[in-house]
């Protein structure tokens, strides 16, 4: 199979005349992409169908709420196309371009605005890196890095390997889920991961599956040879109304991903970015999912943190009772924060960080 990708509700079988015309306002503001290979997971006979809610825009959209660039990237750019947030970890916007646009994208900026802040010569990027020896890994992101010619992205992978103490590449992707094809037809794709993902220094696919639908046979199988060839794979999935906030199915997520070897990393927070409110459900409801989810899974399947993608890092929640909700910082923009301990009072209608009132105390992890 090689997949053929739509940027046009025209093109789309399973949508009628008179919704397509209800729906060129939110695509009209926020673009629509897929393939007919993702699109053919969808039910259509179910309004409700998580992978079309995935994927399919929702008139729902439009409703004013959140923001362009939630989590503050662009104060932490340094240079065109790298953002330098966390000590260690550099982020490399490589591609403006995605297997399939994610309804609830927190990065729909780049779509609205072209891409502006993604670059083709990396140049400057790199020299940065070489100047930070702290950079011991770089994440390649977007967009989607394996939407790009294999040629392209082997280019971009030689480069960051020629610095020596950077040790791991990540390859923030969705094509695993959008279009496996892209692995399986294209061989030299696992020649790349051959050639740069060495004993010492790996390189990980950081997988986006969300529902455990799109763990399809052919999905399994690009996962798989990715995973002969030398890469790890690890998953991550934002939390998402209609999608996956029904903790029987994060469960069974979460457990597949167990069997073929991908370790469940990240579940995170919807983030408040513009168009999102109907994504998006409040913090008690998002934790109360993902420790259910949990409660029914291994100790192997449930080592996902769940967290919130904040200006200042990432803040895992990592427990609640009727009065409190406790946070630590698992990465911090600020070094000194990492591993903070905090205590706010609850509140069952906060959907982001900054809902939350001042702290009834908060110190520091073995203080």
């Amino acid at each position: 199979m090689n997949p053929t990708y739509v940027s046009s509700l025209d093109q789309v079988d399973g949508i009628g005349a008179a919704e397509r015309a209800e729906l060129k306002k939110v695509t009209d503001r926020f673009a629509f992409r897929s393939n007919d290979y993702y699109l053919s997971l969808i039910n259509w006979q179910d309004a409700a169908d998580p992978i079309r809610r995935l994927i399919i825009p929702s008139s729902d959209e439009l409703e004013m709420w959140g923001r362009v660039d939630p989590s503050s990237e662009r104060s932490y750019t340094v240079a065109p196309g790298l953002q330098h947030k966390y000590r260690e970890t550099a982020l490399l916007l490589v591609s403006d371009l995605c297997g399939g646009f994610c309804r609830y994208c927190f990065r729909k900026r780049l779509f609205i605005e072209g891409g502006r802040e993604v670059v083709k010569d990396i140049s400057e990027g790199l020299d940065y890196i070489r100047k930070h020896q702290e950079i011991t890994n770089v994440l390649l992101t977007g967009g989607d890095p394996l939407i790009l010619p294999t040629d392209h992205l082997r280019g971009v992978i030689s480069r960051i390997r020629d610095i020596d103490h950077v040790q791991i590449i990540r390859i923030g992707s969705k094509m695993l889920a959008f279009n496996p094809y892209r692995i399986l037809n294209d061989p030299s794709v696992l020649e790349v991961i051959r050639d740069y993902s060495t004993v010492k220094k790996r390189i990980y696919i950081m997988a986006q599956f969300s529902h455990p639908r799109e763990l399809t046979d052919a999905a399994v199988e690009a996962v798989g040879l990715l995973q002969e060839a030398g890469a790890v794979i690890m998953n991550q999935t934002p939390l998402i109304r209609g999608i996956n906030d029904d903790p029987d199915v994060l469960a069974d997520l979460f457990r597949k991903l167990s069997f073929i070897g991908v370790n469940p990393y990240y579940v995170f927070q919807c983030r408040p970015a513009i168009g999102n409110r109907t994504y998006s459900m409040p913090v008690k409801e998002s934790y109360t999912i993902f420790e259910q989810a949990r409660s029914q899974c291994s100790g192997l399947a449930k080592r996902a943190r769940f967290v919130m993608s904040h200006v200042t890092g990432k803040i895992e929640v990592i427990g609640m009772t009727a009065e409190y909700t406790y946070f630590k910082y698992h990465q911090a923009a600020d070094p000194d924060d990492i591993g903070r301990f905090m205590v706010y009072m609850s509140n069952p209608e906060a959907y982001w960080f900054d809902d939350y009132i001042e702290p009834v105390d908060e110190g520091r992890v073995n203080e």
